[in-house]
């Protein structure tokens, strides 16, 4: 009896399924490919490098242009001594002076007053065309003390009638009331100054000590201002551009 039952217990045991031994491992489910978001993922590194090949080259796309060095007035020109080139990045809605340009541009003038350290375009020169409608020019001469010192081409100032500091008739007192006066009539409010001349720069030297000063002024005031000039009666003030 004991032999029978240890052999059906030893029957019972094999047809147990056996365990799998430890550190074995299950066998894993095949992954699934994605072969979209792999061809996404290329597709953005690739258009990262073109975006940053193209920063780059905009960055070195530079051209040399004119920079103003000292300040031009209005009126003036350019020249290698007020100007100087500088590397900008190339844009086409700016009309930048290429500094191969210069000598041409030298040949115009500023429209208005530059500063220095400024950039320019050409919208800021043009060519000289003389007077322009209802102006004329008036040539002074003009003694010292008649005009500020440093006057330039581009300065806008007053002109002033001004009395004479002699007589011209002695005969009788209101000759010499007239002739002497100490009044003062405003004549031209506000005239551009377009040639004083320099001798400071040419060593020229000159006999008299008068100062030739030229001024565009509005033509219904040019026989009023002559005509003071004439008698050396003007004296000019200077007056903000604003």
């Amino acid at each position: 009896m004991k032999i029978q039952e240890r052999t059906g217990a030893g029957g019972g045991r094999s047809s147990v399924p056996a365990q799998p031994m430890a550190g074995e491992r299950l066998p894993a489910p095949p992954r699934e490919r994605k072969p979209a978001l792999a061809a996404l993922a290329v597709l953005l590194i690739l258009v990262g490098a073109l975006g940053a090949t193209m920063l780059v080259l905009r960055a070195g796309d530079r051209i040399e242009v004119v920079k103003v060095t000292a300040p031009i007035p209005a009126g003036g020109s350019v020249s290698k001594a007020n100007t100087a080139s500088v590397l900008v990045a190339a844009d086409a809605g700016v009309h930048y002076i290429p500094w191969d340009q210069l000598s041409g541009l030298m040949e115009l003038k500023a429209i208005n007053a530059i500063p220095a350290g400024v950039v320019p375009v050409g919208e800021m020169f043009a060519a000289e065309t003389g007077v322009a409608a209802g102006q004329a020019t008036v040539g002074l001469s003009l003694k010292e003390g008649q005009y500020p010192n440093g006057l330039a081409a581009g300065d806008l100032v007053a002109a002033y009638r001004v009395g004479s500091t002699t007589g011209t008739g002695s005969s009788t007192g209101s000759s010499d009331s007239s002739s002497s006066g100490a009044g003062t009539t405003l004549i031209v409010d506000k005239a551009k100054v377009t040639f004083v001349k320099s001798t400071a720069s040419s060593g020229e030297v000159i006999s008299s000590t008068n100062l030739p000063v030229t001024l565009t002024v509005d033509s219904t005031k040019a026989a009023d201002l002559a005509q003071a000039a004439a008698a050396g009666q003007v004296a000019l003030v200077l007056i903000p551009s604003s």
